[in-house]
């Protein structure tokens, strides 16, 4: 979910309280907070311990609410989960450490996934995202990582549905591969992933647990025709226009979105129209 600011810039707990409350509503199986499009790395400490209890105090009995912990060393991450934990968040999702990048060999993610996991009081999931960090959880570093105790899946966000394929195909019982792209959410499923976080979920949420439902019951050509109609909106609203796309989306569906923080600039008119016009041609699609 993106974190909601109101008029001075500051985070919106009602807004939140007023969305999830919404999501709460689809079959929605729950929601991340501060990850990537939460725009964690723009809160101040006290800003998403806000945002993640305004989420909270949303969230009814028998959904799941996740964290993003992630941060640069081990000792801020285990600081981060065991606050998330302390406000009630049911797993906590780790992004790779990537400022020293070059540094982050297999070893060293190896000890500090575990490292992690072992003084989290919550469950950890792995976050896999190449193309924002520059840094790769490859197929044997999770592979390892699967066997702790603590470690309950991973979050894979690419297109590289060859990778994705290959954690599934070496997950233990009990690790849960999630899709973290919206393109490739239907063959992700397909190969076995358990399920998705999609920023794009955050808008039309009852196409894509439509989506799910139809692959579910083996109705996989409705499914594909869902993928296909989404594609285009998912990749205004992620690799298109990012944050500030999806929250101008959320608005035009009737969420609370707002505007990012600087130095992240609200969509221009032209991509507001372009991001509308996607939208539209959505509100005409049955689900069923």
């Amino acid at each position: 979910m993106p974190t909601v600011f109101d008029a001075a810039g500051d985070v919106d707990a009602a807004a939140i309280r007023f969305n999830v409350e919404r999501w709460m509503r689809t079959d929605l199986v729950g929601v991340l907070a501060l990850g990537s499009n939460g725009e964690a790395p723009c809160l101040d400490v006290d800003e998403g311990d806000r945002a993640v209890a305004a989420a909270r105090d949303a969230m009814p009995a028998g959904r799941t609410l996740l964290v993003g912990t992630g941060r640069e060393s081990t000792r801020q991450t285990i600081a981060a989960s065991r606050r998330a934990a302390a406000l009630g968040a049911d797993g906590v999702l780790v992004r790779t450490p990537f400022f020293f990048k070059g540094q982050m060999t297999n070893d060293v993610l190896t000890a500090h996934y575990q490292a992690v996991a072992d003084a989290s009081p919550i469950p950890v999931l792995l976050y896999n995202m190449p193309h924002n960090t520059g840094v790769t959880l490859t197929p044997p570093v999770v592979r390892a990582l699967a066997q702790h105790p603590n470690i309950i899946g991973i979050k894979e966000t690419s297109v590289e549905l060859e990778r994705l394929g290959q954690f599934v195909a070496s997950a233990p019982a009990g690790f849960t591969v999630l899709c973290g792209a919206a393109p490739v959410i239907y063959p992700a499923l397909v190969s076995g992933a358990g399920g998705g976080i999609l920023a794009a979920a955050n808008v039309v949420p009852e196409l894509f647990t439509a989506l799910v439902a139809h692959l579910r019951a083996g109705r996989h050509a409705d499914a594909l025709r869902l993928q296909q109609q989404l594609t285009p909106f998912a990749r205004l609203v992620t690799t298109v226009h990012s944050v500030a796309g999806l929250k101008a989306a959320m608005d035009m569906a009737g969420y609370r979105g707002g505007i990012p923080r600087a130095p992240v600039a609200p969509v221009s008119a032209a991509a507001a129209a372009e991001i509308r016009a996607a939208l539209e041609q959505l509100s005409s699609i049955n689900p069923v």
